[in-house]
């Protein structure tokens, strides 16, 4: 029901057969009636079978435009942590190359569909606190558009602007002003933290099996379609493979 919602008639029947899939493995049906642990084969057409750049083939099943935004760095020349500081001693070029936690990076660059995270509370009310996160609808100039995709207000369009941020790093022996987008790439979440969203594309990196109940199903449900799923497994000498661990115990589904 989720996944048709919204659907055009002529997509619904592919999406249906897609979702048996999942709810098969969901029920520990795929590959036989099993309670427990049990090791099934991925179909070859959603699988990264590059075995030179397996990562790399997984990164470059999204594509798209790439928008670079930079940020603007300043000294805070009335807020010397030391008397006989010398500004002139920190260039532009230096200031943009400051990493410090909990402040964007000079150089930001996003894909429309990127999960990115928030980094500073914008609006509590509205769900914009600091480790949201949130996909990226369009990119304007100045501004980004994203969509919640965790915590309260799932599913609701922001705008994030550029802000004028002042890190609070104590190591640093001077206060500077970054103005940038206050959104760091979100690269990868884990299967739990992926609950009770639905994406238009999931690469799913297995290096380790699952193993927890249902932990798979969750994984391969939160795409859309099957056309925005890729799987990427390797055994346990690091090496591409098309079979992996299915966890599902039935004595969870005895009092439903």
């Amino acid at each position: 029901m989720k996944l048709t919602f919204g659907s055009d008639q002529s997509d619904i029947e592919k999406i249906r057969d897609f979702a048996k899939w999942p709810l098969e493995i969901g029920e520990g049906k795929l590959g036989g009636i099993n309670d427990g642990e049990t090791v099934i084969d991925i179909p070859d057409d959603i699988l990264i079978n590059d075995p030179h750049d397996p990562i790399g083939s997984l990164i470059d099943f999204f594509p798209g435009d790439e928008v670079e935004y930079l940020s603007s760095d300043s000294i805070c020349q009335y807020k010397f942590v030391h008397d006989k500081f010398d500004a002139n001693l920190y260039s532009p070029d230096v200031l943009n190359g400051l990493k410090v936690s909990g402040l964007p990076n000079h150089k930001l660059v996003l894909k429309i569909d990127v999960l990115v995270m928030l980094l500073r509370n914008i609006d509590q009310k509205n769900g914009l606190c600091n480790g949201t996160r949130l996909q990226v609808i369009s990119l304007g100039k100045r501004i980004i558009e994203a969509r919640i995709i965790s915590e309260t207000n799932i599913g609701n369009r922001t705008f994030i602007p550029r802000m004028s941020l002042t890190p609070s790093e104590k190591k640093i022996p001077f206060k500077f002003r970054r103005s940038q987008s206050p959104l760091a790439v979100c690269f990868a979440i884990t299967i739990n933290k992926s609950q009770g969203q639905s994406l238009s594309k999931v690469g799913l990196f297995l290096k380790h099996p699952v193993f927890s109940h249902g932990q798979l199903y969750v994984a391969l449900s939160r795409v859309q379609s099957i056309d925005g799923l890729k799987l990427l497994i390797l055994d346990n000498d690091g090496r591409v493979t098309n079979k992996t661990s299915n966890v599902v115990y039935k004595e969870v589904f005895g009092n439903l």
